[in-house]
């Protein structure tokens, strides 16, 4: 590691995370596919959502213990930064909590928070700056594509207004909160070097177990054979407004020397979003 630093400058506006609740009710169920009642464009954002309740714990535990090895004048600073990050995470994982519970009633099988779950006890032992190192790069992924998701409507076209407005709010808060753990690794002393090594793993870990997720439950729906699936797969991952498209490129950025999250530059749409939707949330926090 690097030695430490002093706590990186974050302009106070991303600092201050707000806790949302989002005015929304999960309990009554929702469609099969009902992302505009398409099968591949429904079960990928299934297969994402199964990933998240086990993982947005870890990233929470990841902050916690990674503050914890700051000293106590630095601390202090990051407490509210942490504190908005960490309610705004357990947040996410309630809601996509009810959500998977309702693809498991469906008849789905999460295989992913297993798999995570295997990862995350064989890293235990690790030293906390992976760990930060880790949802760092996970935050840059979620963080790109909810730029994409939200730059690019046809993602949710149809979808049942209750589930688009989770998913475009959960995006919205990925990109508020997608510089905490980037800057706290920075502030353990992270050297470049590590932050990219572990994005590389990561990169090749996410797309494998995403895709798998997907098939899965595709294949368990008894909608993988259908032709018009892996038309619309094409479509959605590789067409010129899809997945790859509008994310391979901002994905890539996490390797260069020097990058920082706000790179990203999607901060006025991330705040016109939530303007323009300020009767679908409360603020309960921040």
């Amino acid at each position: 590691m690097n030695a430490p630093h002093e706590l990186p400058d974050v302009p106070e506006a991303v600092r201050r995370l707000p806790i949302r609740r989002l005015r929304i009710d999960l309990s009554t169920g929702f469609p099969r596919l009902w992302n505009g009642g398409e099968a591949f464009r429904t079960h990928y954002l299934n297969a994402l959502s199964m990933s998240f309740p086990i993982g947005e714990q870890f990233f929470i535990d990841s902050v916690r213990k990674g503050v914890a090895m700051l000293p106590p004048e630095q601390q202090a600073a990051w407490a509210d930064e942490i504190r908005g990050f960490v309610g705004q995470e357990a947040t996410h994982r309630f809601l996509h909590g009810q959500f998977n519970a309702e693809l498991e009633r469906q008849g789905l099988k999460n295989h992913w928070q297993g798999w995570a779950a295997w990862r995350i006890k064989r890293g235990e032992r690790m030293h906390p700056v992976n760990h930060v190192a880790v949802t760092a790069a996970y935050e840059h992924f979620t963080a790109v594509m909810a730029t994409s998701l939200l730059r690019n409507p046809h993602m949710l076209a149809g979808a049942t207004p209750d589930l688009a407005l989770m998913w475009r709010w959960h995006a919205v808060e990925e990109s508020e909160h997608k510089t905490v753990a980037f800057d706290l690794y920075r502030a353990m002393g992270g050297s470049e070097r590590r932050r990219r090594l572990w994005f590389a793993y990561i990169s090749v870990q996410f797309l494998f177990e995403s895709s798998l997720q997907t098939f899965i439950n595709l294949w368990r729906a008894g909608l993988w054979w259908q032709p018009r699936t892996w038309w619309q797969a094409a479509r959605t991952l590789f067409g010129p407004r899809g997945v790859w498209a509008t994310s391979f490129l901002p994905l890539l950025r996490y390797l260069r020397r020097g990058f920082h999250p706000n790179d990203l530059g999607d901060a006025d749409e991330m705040a016109e979003w939530l303007r323009t939707q300020r009767d679908a949330y409360s603020i309960v926090a921040g």
